[in-house]
């Protein structure tokens, strides 16, 4: 459900589209190379650590152990910001505090030493796997044009050294199978990246035990965004009113003094003057109309949110699927709030994904509303200033819900938003 696509006004491609796919793979490609790269480091801050704490056994280890923390502490913010790039942000954590005792008192400390045997293993094995498919993919390509510099029967690593090349024939042979890794590349490297970044999202993450600090400057940031969204439809509106429903108004009013003036002397001129205006108050009418369901759309007080998404989706020019399961009502201002998520959604998707088809999962579990809507368009949804995205998370934010988008490119986009109900 990309926003501002820069790809917007092009024709709709396929999720598997050589370009996307091949646009997927270098974005993967380079989520890779960076992740492999934090991943040596997070090799190197674990053997310091290790060697650290064997030391404390000599009693050395009790001077450096929290300098290896420090590091690890370090490691693990760069981590976080090099996530934060290409998904929901990952909050730094505060320096590492002087002694060793409180410094692994800190639950974020001991999640830090989880991810760094998580990203030094696992993830560097990701990351080295990822970085020489497309470099055995080249080698193996390329064989036919230097299979004769190595020594006779020496593959020098080409095709896993399956073949004894002796003559132009087998060389071509290894091209092939330069092939394969071409392909392999292009499903294993857009994949890659979410699999490699899994652990540090969860274990980096800031837990249940974050600062009171934060809490209070995150409600602090969305009462700002509540107030500032609150201007922004005031202004919307004001706008509508003046530049349409004004406008029109007036131009009745000067149709009826014209047409008052012609009924003496002209009655035909004065009978298509009434009309002029009749359809302008007709067109004055409507309009009233519209803005008043964009306020508050009546048909969440004449029926459930259901079947207003459900009209929703009868209107999108994507076919869409609505699946809900809502056992009763919610406040109007959260059904309000989800139903305007849900439209803006869809207007994306239609305009910008280039789907082919669009889901709304809509749940109310454990006192909250929780709206998913997911497509199979392009992917690559960015949440830039001013966009609809940005507005949906305003909306979601100014009622204390959550908002988290899953964009990656080739698709597919889900957008997840989480109510909650009492409000």
């Amino acid at each position: 459900m990309p926003v501002n696509d820069p790809h917007e006004g092009d024709e709709p491609v396929r999720p598997w589209d050589p370009i996307v796919r091949g646009r997927a793979t270098l974005d993967g490609l380079e989520q890779l190379v960076g992740g492999f790269g934090t991943a040596v480091l997070a090799l190197l801050t674990l053997c310091g650590v290790i060697i650290s704490a064997l030391a404390c056994v000599v009693g050395i280890g009790l001077l450096v152990l929290p300098t290896a923390l420090r590091v690890l502490r370090a490691l693990a913010n760069r981590e976080r910001a090099r996530l934060s790039r290409s998904g929901p942000e990952l909050i730094a954590a505060d320096p590492v505090p002087d002694g060793l005792l409180a410094a692994l008192k800190q639950p974020v400390t001991r999640r830090e030493l989880c991810w760094v045997l998580c990203h030094a293993s696992f993830g560097l094995a990701l990351g080295l796997t990822g970085v020489s498919l497309p470099l055995n993919a080249v080698r193996d390509l390329t064989y036919p044009l230097w299979w004769q510099l190595p020594p006779p029967g020496d593959t020098a690593g080409a095709g896993m050294s399956l073949l004894a090349v002796n003559e132009l024939f087998d060389a071509f042979l290894i091209a092939l199978m330069g092939v394969g890794w071409v392909v392999l590349t292009l499903l294993v490297v857009p994949v890659a990246p979410r699999l490699q970044a899994w652990h540090g999202r969860r274990l980096l993450a800031a837990g249940p035990e974050a600062d009171l600090a934060l809490r209070v400057a995150q409600l602090t940031a969305t009462r700002a965004a509540a107030v500032d969204a609150h201007a922004a439809e005031l202004r919307r509106i004001e706008r509508l009113l003046h530049d349409g429903t004004q406008n029109r108004i007036v131009a009745v009013t000067v149709m009826l003094g014209a047409a008052r003036r012609a009924v003496a002397h002209d009655p035909a001129i004065a009978e298509a003057m009434l009309e002029d205006a009749q359809g302008a108050a007709e067109k004055a009418l409507a309009e009233l109309r519209g803005l008043v369901r964009s306020i508050l759309p009546p048909v969440l007080e004449d029926r459930s949110l259901s079947d207003a998404l459900t009209g929703l989706a009868a209107a999108c020019p994507v076919p869409c699927e609505i699946d809900a399961d809502l056992p009763g009502r919610c406040a109007v201002s959260v059904e309000a709030t989800a139903y305007f998520v849900v439209a803006e959604a869809l207007t994306n998707v239609a305009r910008h994904s280039g789907a082919g088809r669009a889901t709304v999962t809509v749940r109310r579990r454990d006192e909250r509303l929780r709206l998913t809507i997911s497509d199979n368009g392009r992917g690559g949804a960015r949440e830039r200033s001013g966009s609809g995205l940005a507005g949906i998370r305003h909306r979601t934010e100014a009622h204390d819900g959550t908002f988290a988008l899953t964009s990656p490119p080739g698709g597919p986009t889900t957008l997840n938003v989480s109510l909650p109900c009492g409000l």
